[in-house]
């Protein structure tokens, strides 16, 4: 099996951290490692020579500096930004190029998963059924909440178990979904959220391109034959994610889905980040700070010599880069994207 990391993307829910210059991946948000290390970390039952990074030009120098054990012709570089279809189908291309019996496993450098041996395990038995059955495979984890940002993905009944996972049928996805049909969603508890794990012969992947991007599928094939090619095909391809590109098209017979738990998160906002770390502790703190009758903050200071002194501060994110300091109520710290002009 191959794995490739998904780290292109320019999250800036988390400025002012993240920003375009040095997106939330390349940067220590859960532990001491960078996210990307921490995918990497992920994905190490595999030798490094098996594992890919995808990521555009200006990212390569982060990349190559936070993960040195990855050799250089893995890391895939997108000449535009043209959505995770045409990237995720890049991938699929090389890998297939470079072998055509290949099996790969999609993940991503900005989600948080803390239990590494399930992850492992259910990407394991995802690949053992897409050799034997030709389908698609999706890791995904309960829906806890009608969360509006995330894909959702109705199953049916479990077909088999393998190594004590259970593999389940698959009736629909559904992207995103507005407030109401995600309440639904949850009330009904038929529906998972879609991690976007996807485990799958780079064979099969590619004749759905075929089948349901075919221009896509036509410059992808141009790129893997005549690497030259790569700088002019990759900006023509259609700018569309996977989801609504192959995965909405699928028919159930298509697709297989291993439910998980993983500890996993997509770290989006501040209080995301707030609500996976919060223990006994009553601020989540990084760098020099000093609080006194402060709690439920998350408090990141990068700036070392300086410290932030809470007094009497309640439930709100405060983060200090050097460059630019965000404080606001952690509920409010999806809309940073207003302070960035």
């Amino acid at each position: 099996m191959y794995a490739v990391i998904l780290a292109g993307g320019a999250g800036t829910r988390l400025w002012p951290l993240s920003t375009e210059e040095k997106p939330k991946q390349f940067h220590a948000l859960v532990s001491d490692k960078t996210m990307l290390q921490e995918a990497f970390e992920r994905a190490s039952f595999l030798p490094a020579r098996n594992i890919y990074v995808a990521t555009n030009e200006k990212y390569i120098h982060f990349v190559k500096e936070q993960l040195p054990e990855i050799p250089e012709e893995n890391i895939l570089i997108e000449p535009a930004l043209r959505d995770t279809a045409t990237c995720i189908g890049f991938a699929a291309a090389i890998i297939n190029k470079r072998d055509p019996e290949s099996v790969m496993a999609v993940i991503y450098a900005d989600h948080m998963v803390k239990d590494k041996d399930e992850f492992a395990s259910k990407l394991k038995t995802a690949e053992a059924v897409a050799l034997r059955d030709h389908t698609l495979n999706i890791v995904e984890v309960e829906a806890r909440e009608p969360n509006t940002n995330f894909g959702y993905v109705e199953i049916g009944p479990e077909i088999e178990k393998i190594d004590g996972n259970s593999i389940k049928s698959f009736k629909k996805f559904t992207e995103k979904p507005d407030l109401a049909t995600a309440k639904k969603y949850i009330e009904s508890g038929k529906y998972l959220w879609n991690t976007g794990y996807y485990v799958w012969r780079t064979s099969d992947i590619l004749e759905k391109y075929k089948k349901h991007l075919p221009d896509t599928y036509a410059r992808l094939i141009k790129m893997q034959s005549s690497p030259e090619t790569i700088a002019a095909e990759y900006p023509q391809c259609q700018k569309i994610s996977i989801d609504y590109a192959i995965m909405e098209k699928l028919s159930p017979d298509e697709v297989r889905i291993l439910p998980a738990t993983l500890g996993w998160s997509d770290i989006g906002t501040w209080e995301t980040l707030f609500k996976e770390l919060h223990n006994s502790a009553p601020n989540i703190e990084k760098g020099e700070i000093q609080s006194v009758d402060s709690e439920g903050n998350l408090i990141y200071n990068y700036v070392k010599n300086q410290k932030i002194n809470l007094l009497g501060i309640k439930d709100c994110a405060i983060v200090n880069t050097g460059k630019d300091i965000l404080i606001c109520p952690l509920k409010e710290s999806q809309d940073v994207k207003k302070l960035q002009k």
